[in-house]
């Protein structure tokens, strides 16, 4: 391709438009990709990453209350970064939020879904790959042990020279393990598949996996890179709880507590995250417990609980 492919090249893509129906009802307020991960929008974890890579020039789609995105994420200067918004109306898939992005992407582009949490090792390795002769797209991809985790994603089959010959859209019956991340960087060409993609039967959408096997079809040269080691989906209330736990694990600490929230004497707190303006009553023991943001815990003992709305919402 004749475009630079230095990471500076690149540009940024978060699809923030979807309604998130099972994860209600936190999405009832808040998007999907604003829901807090130890006290931070899952979305500034993506954007810090491709902060990272040197992507400065980031896209988000956005829909569903998307001027809550837009009030927290502003023009992206608090974070060293611009932000664009462009809006998908009709939530109709990813290949659809995708074809409104054409006239605003110029360059390759890194994509996130924005209502997943990615733990990856060397993401720039999708650069790289994209960089080598005859790649026009790069799939983030792992090895995934969990058929039930395969059938809730895509399958990503690969031919004798590396290169992507078949996804499977959320396979009945995988034939790889090779499970495909909702991770992906694309040249601008994938705009003319996009464009050609038909609406399927499988959930009444436009499908974005449709849309890279027209374009592989079409003759487009794409890879895998196994840069993700979790994708960790934001879907159900519980997901919430469990993303929050899994992020304080990985900071060693026992529990996590905002610096604006209030813990009264004698609490004890055990794999418990509390975030912005909290309020934990003296005596009170918490044990894998999520407190959202205001929320107020009266004295007493609660494991697997998150409170929210004034409610105490079970995970278990």
């Amino acid at each position: 391709m004749a475009e630079d492919r230095e990471p500076g090249a690149f540009m940024g893509v978060i699809l923030a438009a979807g309604k998130g129906r099972r994860i209600q009802p936190f999405s009832d307020a808040t998007p999907k990709p604003l829901l807090p991960i130890l006290d931070r929008p899952l979305i500034l974890w993506q954007i810090e990453a491709m902060r990272g890579l040197g992507i400065t020039d980031i896209v988000v789609v956005i829909g569903h209350l998307g001027h809550e995105v837009v009030q927290t994420l502003g023009d992206g200067s608090a974070h060293g970064v611009r932000f664009r918004y462009v809006e998908q109306e009709n939530v109709l898939g990813i290949a659809h939020a995708v074809s409104k992005l054409e006239p605003f992407v110029d360059r390759p582009f890194l994509l996130f879904l924005g209502d997943i949490f990615f733990e990856t090792e060397n993401l720039g390795q999708m650069l790289e790959v994209f960089a080598s002769e005859g790649v026009d797209g790069v799939l983030a991809v792992k090895v995934e042990e969990d058929p039930e985790a395969i059938r809730r994603n895509f399958t990503v089959d690969l031919d004798e020279a590396g290169f992507v010959r078949r996804v499977v859209e959320k396979p009945r019956h995988p034939r790889t393990k090779l499970k495909g991340c909702g991770l992906y960087l694309f040249d601008t060409t994938i705009f003319d598949a996009v464009r050609r993609t038909p609406r399927t039967a499988l959930r009444d959408e436009y499908e974005l996996t449709d849309s890279i096997q027209i374009f592989i079809e079409y003759g487009y040269g794409v890879r895998s890179a196994a840069v993700v080691e979790r994708d960790l989906n934001l879907s159900e209330p519980a997901d919430l709880l469990r993303l929050n736990l899994h992020a304080l694990d990985g900071t060693g600490e026992r529990a996590y507590v905002a610096p604006s929230a209030r813990i009264g004497e004698g609490v004890e707190l055990e794999r418990t995250v509390v975030m912005a303006r909290a309020e934990v009553a003296s005596g009170a023991h918490l044990e894998r417990c999520l407190v959202m943001p205001g929320e107020r815990v009266p004295k007493g003992t609660y494991a697997d609980i998150i409170f929210s709305g004034g409610e105490e919402l079970a995970c278990r």
